[in-house]
């Protein structure tokens, strides 16, 4: 009896055993990223002599790498291509630390990844188009890089999305009209870039949206009459911009807002028991706060 119960916790300890082993594919494609972003420099570096299951912000689920979690972790340098090699990530957290570089196109290779941070580094160049091929991803945020060029058309096949931040970086150009195909989008962040042009009507379909930041750009003509079917919106902040009409807001319910923010002065509105900041700034949620961002995840 006492020899089959010694039988059998060994078969569990070699089951688990097995299931916390990586392919070597991943495990190389993790080295990549340790060498590149100056792993021994990390707060939490990686021991690798050790099974990848103990290394720092790694989680494995039956021999597979699921989710990477370096949040604040003092990594600089570039994201190597071989990112793309653990096809089976979901999550993927990389935000605030000293990152550089372009964002590889090789990132789109991870159809699985439900959650890309990038956000409070220093990548540069363009958004990747590729990013539109990711088509499980619900939450991509980007803020407070040295993005540049046009927001990607492509985005608008990322149907499940339901955060994208692209607030604080260099875009330039229009918002695209692809936008309104993200049915499932509940915040949309734009703040602080060098958007022009006038807001696509059809962002007005997107009708869970509950936060819409967009101040801080060169964004003009009048606000779409399409503003009125968003009656999920909480959050709206088109301050500092160079509108030349806001008459389509009186056509939005002005009791669903939390926040309402704006700047033209001698705007007529004709809303009722609203009082409207003209001042305040957006709030992007940019806080050093690594408790929010955990609790985000």
């Amino acid at each position: 009896m006492k020899k089959s119960r010694v039988l059998i916790f060994l078969l569990i300890l070699s089951a688990q055993l097995v299931c916390s082993q990586v392919s070597e594919k991943e495990r190389l494609a993790l080295l990549d990223l340790f060498e590149n972003t100056n792993g021994q420099d990390w707060l939490n570096p990686w021991d690798t002599e050790t099974s990848v299951a103990k290394w720092y912000g790694v989680t494995v689920e039956d021999g597979h790498v699921v989710e990477i979690n370096l949040f604040r972790n003092n990594l600089a340098g570039v994201v190597p291509g071989s990112i793309g090699d653990l096809n089976y990530l979901r999550k993927l957290n990389l935000a605030f630390n000293k990152l550089t570089g372009v964002l590889p196109g090789e990132i789109s290779q991870l159809n699985k990844l439900e959650v890309l941070k990038i956000e409070m580094n220093r990548f540069k160049g363009d958004v990747p188009g590729e990013l539109g091929n990711m088509e499980s991803l619900q939450e991509l945020t980007a803020f407070n890089n040295f993005f540049s060029g046009n927001i990607p058309e492509s985005l608008g096949n990322l149907k499940n999305l339901r955060v994208l931040n692209l607030s604080s970086n260099n875009l330039r150009g229009k918002i695209p009209e692809s936008i309104g195909n993200l049915a499932r989008l509940e915040t949309l962040g734009l703040f602080e870039n060098g958007l022009e042009g006038n807001i696509p009507g059809e962002m007005g379909k997107l009708t869970m949206l509950r936060e819409l930041v967009l101040a801080n750009n060169q964004l003009g003509g009048p606000i779409p009459e399409e503003f009125g079917q968003l009656a999920s919106l909480k959050v709206l902040q088109i301050q500092h911009n160079k509108f030349d009409s806001y008459k389509s807001l009186e056509m939005m319910d002005s009791k669903q807002f939390l926040v309402f923010d704006y700047d033209k002065d001698d705007a007529k509105l004709k809303f009722k028991d609203l009082n409207f900041s003209r001042t305040r700034m957006a709030e992007t949620k940019f806080e050093d706060n690594e408790e929010n961002d955990n609790n985000n995840e």
